[in-house]
């Protein structure tokens, strides 16, 4: 629990640290000075004041203030209140947000807004306080530095900046344990923190993790959905990957994936999920765009990709295998991790463009070359290809036929193996056709000479098609001369 003792800020004045307004969102600063001068306290804190302090750009910059959220939304008329948990205001420039949250109190007298399950677990929490108790609330001694704009100090309550030198990662209180029950999403935080800022996670903080691990189940998945974005698309995706599994966290978000990576793939391990996460952090230093929908896909391929080939063992044809695969895997990770609906489409779609992209006959790789989530696909082969997975000359082939020209294509395509042709089925010459149905004429003629019908009820008199001429219909939708186009469809 927190101390009950409040202790005495460690202030730094302007001119003995780094901090500054030069490096400071401009809206942010507008954000502060309009606080300040309406009367009330307005400090930047948080990640910003932290990486700021790092000499590292900062992602956003979040303002702690006295001010409630109401009074908030009377200073500015571009602001919007959000949130049960935690009310928040929200500051809109354009595409900037700049977030402001009031100085929050201590909920251990159990205020009229604040509801605590019995495993100490918070789910809602507005009761308010000094910027002391507020300072003492957050998560991170690294991420409770304050800095005033009134006077342009630093402000330290909680030896944030002595753990800052010692590339420390700790929790503020002197109980960990109580600390993760509030907010188990704190022992996500600190796997990021620690691979963001290249700092260690304090031995008292890390021991209590791997026990309390399952405290992530009681947390949405929606939640648990965006936290693994900032996991995975921040340029350490390998390194959280890794420390998350040593902390037993990732079995919570992708318990089926991590059962698969504890097991061999003769008598290899498993290479794909890390393979593919270090994609994903190159080209994230390259500059290159990263989309979720190929992040999840590589996440959940490994369970895919095992209970699609026993699907296949069992006879089931290949596209219905792959949809059936898809839609179990993707259906029972929604209880652990969220993934949002316009991800998991295009996720599945990848999957599925998988085993055609193993077949290259006939006109198959030109429609896929056409296909929105080729590029996407095309990739992922790649990466399965460079874990063993999959045939190496498969990838090689489909990087050279994007590259080729249109001529050099039709060659790729007339040496690719052909599939199996059907035999056609051998027709009766037209004399013997003509035969028969002068025949069968004769008969029905006979018939009704004597009155008699045919059991069927039908006949072939004057009205009748002649069996030569039964097929003369269009041929798969197609107009035309169906004989001709069905020899052509077998040259």
């Amino acid at each position: 629990m927190l101390s009950a003792n409040l202790p005495e800020p460690l202030i730094i004045p302007r001119p003995e640290h780094p901090i500054s307004r030069a490096n400071i969102s401009p809206n942010a600063l507008k954000v502060l000075n309009r606080l300040k001068q309406a009367g009330f306290q307005a400090y930047l804190v948080g990640g910003g004041v932290r990486d700021l302090l790092l000499g590292h750009e900062p992602k956003d910059f979040d303002i702690a203030t006295d001010a409630t959220p109401e009074e908030v939304r009377s200073v500015f008329r571009n602001c919007r209140l959000i949130g049960r948990r935690f009310r928040l205001a929200h500051v809109f420039f354009g595409r900037e947000i700049v977030e402001v949250a009031t100085f929050r109190g201590s909920n251990a007298d159990g205020g009229s807004d604040a509801q605590v399950t019995e495993q100490g677990m918070i789910l809602r929490d507005n009761v308010y306080g000094s910027i002391t108790e507020d300072a003492l609330r957050r998560d991170f001694t690294v991420n409770a530095l304050y800095y005033n704009i009134a006077d342009f100090s630093l402000v330290d309550y909680a030896g944030g900046l002595a753990d800052i030198e010692e590339g420390r990662l700790r929790l503020i209180g002197d109980d960990p344990v109580a600390r993760y029950r509030e907010d188990p999403v704190r022992m996500l935080r600190a796997v990021r923190f620690a691979c963001k800022l290249g700092f260690i996670i304090d031995d008292d903080c890390a021991a209590p993790i791997r026990a309390l691990a399952e405290l992530l189940g009681e947390i949405s998945p929606a939640r648990l959905f965006e936290e693994t974005l900032k996991l995975f698309h921040s340029g350490y995706a390998l390194q959280a990957f890794e420390k998350l599994r040593h902390f037993d966290l990732f079995a919570q978000l992708f318990p089926e994936t991590d059962a698969c990576l504890a097991r061999e793939d003769h008598a290899f391990p498993i290479t794909f999920v890390s393979r593919g996460l270090d994609n994903t952090d190159q080209r994230i230093l390259e500059g290159k765009p990263v989309a979720p929908a190929f992040l999840f896909a590589v996440l959940l391929w490994e369970p895919v990709r095992l209970r699609y080939q026993a699907l296949l063992d069992d006879g089931v044809p290949s596209a219905d295998a792959m949809a059936l695969a898809s839609q179990e895997v993707a259906s029972a990770q929604q209880q652990w991790v969220a993934i949002q609906k316009r991800f998991a489409l295009p996720m599945r779609e990848i999957w599925a463009l998988q085993p055609r992209l193993e077949r290259r006959q006939g006109k198959r790789p030109m429609l896929l070359l056409s296909h929105p989530r080729f590029r996407a696909a095309y990739d992922f082969l790649l990466l399965r290809a460079e874990a063993g997975e999959t045939d190496p000359e498969i990838a090689q082939w489909w990087t050279r036929f994007q590259a080729v020209d249109a001529a050099e294509r039709a060659k790729m395509l007339g040496s690719t193996p052909q599939q199996r042709k059907r035999k056609r089925r051998k027709r009766k010459p037209k004399s013997d056709s003509l035969a028969a149905g002068a025949a069968a004429a004769a008969g029905a003629g006979a018939g009704g000479a004597t009155g008699a019908m045919p059991a069927d009820g039908g006949g072939a008199g004057a009205g009748s098609v002649p069996p030569s001429t039964i097929d003369a219909g269009p041929a798969d939708g197609q107009s035309g001369r169906p004989s001709q186009r069905r020899e052509k469809a077998h040259d």
